[in-house]
């Protein structure tokens, strides 16, 4: 598997190498996630348990959802909505596909300032978790970072999808 394609745009490859980056995080958050949850249960059954597991076990949960969010994009591996766009071709369906990427663009622009927001201010605050009294906002701060990878997905959904409308492909 190539991590880039010689033929694609800068914002294309650019895309291909976060997004892959962050998945390959992602993937490893999974197998920390895993892991942690087969030695808490083994702990539990022989009577002990590793302080703040739960902690742990969401915050890299949400470490793999976040991060692996544009590598999914990329792959097209989201549902789709294309009631629409299915029923044409072309300039069309790339209008379509323009529309609909650049209102998920809009949303996820707003989700990851105010996820970064949050996080920023968490970490002004001090704030801390429950159980194991750890601070809260890097993990915060990694999931604005996913959601800005999958912004930079739709990006590039954007781009390619507007350059179908003003220049489609000969046939």
């Amino acid at each position: 598997m190539k991590l880039i394609d010689s033929g694609q745009s800068l914002l294309g490859q650019l895309n291909q190498v976060v997004n892959k980056g962050f998945a390959a995080l992602a993937a490893t958050a999974m197998l920390g996630l895993m892991f942690l949850t087969v030695v808490d249960v083994a702990l539990r059954k022989m009577g002990m348990q590793i302080a703040g597991s739960f902690e742990f076990i969401g915050w890299l949960s949400a470490m793999a959802m976040g991060l692996s969010l544009g590598y999914v994009q990329l792959h097209k591996g989201h549902v789709a909505i294309t009631a629409i766009s299915e029923r044409f071709q072309g300039r069309t369906a790339a209008a379509a596909e323009f529309i609909n990427s650049i209102l998920s663009l809009l949303l996820v622009v707003l989700l990851t300032y105010y996820t970064f927001r949050l996080g920023i201010i968490q970490k002004a605050s001090g704030s801390l978790s429950e159980t194991s009294r750890l601070l809260i906002y890097p993990w915060v701060l990694i999931l604005a970072a996913g959601l800005g990878a999958l912004g930079l997905a739709l990006l590039a959904d954007c781009v390619r999808s507007f350059t179908t409308i003003i220049q489609p492909k000969k046939t």
